[in-house]
């Protein structure tokens, strides 16, 4: 086993524009300290990637996305990624901490509403037209503009100018995988997604989050389906596979990742590994 691989993590900061602000938005090519080298890292907010030039690839957690024009790239706090480049990426970026919409809507489970983040079996990119692709850019611009004349209401209008791009968004991505669209399902669906980020490392069967929710299993697995496509049990061990591979990255023993996840021993996980994977840990790690 070699040297445990470091994963450097990058955190927003809020006071780049003198008052506190939860979102800020660039130009790939030229923003200061974006990385685009093919370092392991990953991000304590989320972002949301527009290509409009270049060509190579983007590794998020275990999938691999081409780099190609009207490309748009979502990803959820803590993934891990790197770059592999083969020609100049250029678009934009768009940053933002869950804060920045949640303080305003009250509603700590808003962004679970969007498809495209904390997603589990469906891509985190979707290409689209390009004509959806320049109604996108022609928010960006806006917020770019507002971010450059700050004024005392410009929060206001940068955050409808994001819950606007959002949505528009989430009908493409529902567009291009055939998912459901709609922002409101049901409430208990939302509340599990949450919780099954919190708490997965602890929680992996679906009793422990039917008892917290107050909900019965059949309800949950219904609401489940109908938004994602999915059982509970199947986005709790899509959740947990992400969580293996991303450890697996990091050049963590087969023992050390069963014993942080709560398998009773080491050929436990590695049959629920193969099971859902069709490869063992060893495999997947020399593949990588």
């Amino acid at each position: 086993m070699g040297p445990l691989t470091k994963i450097k993590t990058y955190h927003f900061l809020p006071y780049k524009y003198g008052s506190e602000l939860l979102l800020d938005i660039g130009r790939i090519e030229t923003l200061k300290n974006y990385v685009l080298d093919n370092a392991l890292h990953q991000l304590s907010f989320y972002e949301i990637i527009f290509i409009e030039e270049g060509s190579g690839t983007f590794i998020l957690d275990e999938n691999t996305m081409s780099i190609t024009p009207q490309t748009i790239i979502f990803t959820s706090p803590g993934q891990v990624r790197r770059w592999e480049i083969e020609e100049m990426v250029k678009g934009y970026t768009l940053f933002f901490e869950k804060d920045f919409l949640h303080l305003f809507f009250s509603d700590e489970l808003f962004l679970y509403r969007f498809q495209y983040f904390h997603q589990y079996s469906h891509p985190d990119e979707i290409k689209v037209s390009e004509a959806a692709f320049e109604k996108c850019l022609t928010l960006l611009s806006e917020i770019e503009r507002e971010l450059g004349q700050l004024q005392n209401d410009s929060n206001h209008l940068i955050r409808s100018l994001l819950y606007q791009l959002l949505i528009i968004l989430n009908r493409y991505y529902a567009g291009v995988y055939n998912v459901q669209r709609d922002t409101y399902v049901h409430a208990d669906f939302y509340r599990f997604r949450s919780l099954l980020e919190k708490r997965f490392m602890q929680d992996q069967k679906v009793e422990a989050y039917t008892k917290m929710l107050n909900i019965s299993l059949g309800f949950l697995n219904k609401i489940c389906r109908q938004f994602s496509g999915l059982s509970a049990q199947q986005m709790i061990h899509h959740k947990l596979i992400s969580e293996i591979k991303k450890q697996l990255y990091q050049n963590k023993s087969a023992k050390e990742i069963s014993y942080e996840l709560g398998f009773s021993d080491p050929s436990n996980f590695n049959r629920f590994f193969k099971k859902l994977t069709n490869t063992t840990p060893q495999q997947y790690r020399k593949k990588m």
